[in-house]
């Protein structure tokens, strides 16, 4: 996929509804998979050239622990029912163009260990969600002038 532009909603769309048996070829060595991927752990689709929005169908990956849509070209907001995704650990959708304001849904996350929203549009109060506030680093929200609120200066602060 890379150099080639494309639109994330298809690429993901077509791993949310299949169900039935796939071939994966990873590293040379040929693997069969049957059945769903709703339990799919992993998604690393980074530095792919990807475009549009985050499908809301995302959010029926319910099994998502790893989720990395970063150095893509990802517009629109963070899906509102992110916060669906009840076992996701980490997430990175960093340099992006994603724009609006956190899902206060995200900070719900109770197992979320690794967060990198850097290098966006975003803008608003972060969420204090309880598990945001557990990750307490400012790097994780930079490049996004218009963000406020912990770990970064207060809103209105003129910081």
């Amino acid at each position: 996929m890379k150099n080639a532009e494309s639109s994330l909603a298809p690429v993901l769309t077509s791993f949310i509804n299949f169900n039935d048996h796939m071939q994966l070829s990873i590293n040379g060595m040929d693997l069969q998979y049957e059945g769903s991927l709703s339990l799919l752990k992993t998604i690393d689709l980074s530095d792919n050239n990807l475009s549009g929005k985050i499908p809301a169908e995302l959010a029926d990956l319910v099994g998502l622990q790893s989720l990395n849509l970063s150095k893509n070209h990802l517009t629109g907001r963070i899906i509102e029912d992110i916060g669906n995704l009840r076992q996701l650990r980490s997430l990175d959708l960093s340099r992006n163009e994603l724009s609006g304001e956190i899902p206060p849904s995200l900070g719900e996350l109770t197992f979320l260990s690794q967060l990198n929203l850097s290098y966006n549009e975003l803008s608003g109060r972060i969420p204090s969600g309880k598990q945001l506030r557990a990750l307490p680093y400012p790097s994780i929200y930079v490049g996004n002038r218009n963000l406020c609120g912990f770990p970064l200066p207060e809103c209105g602060s003129g910081d």
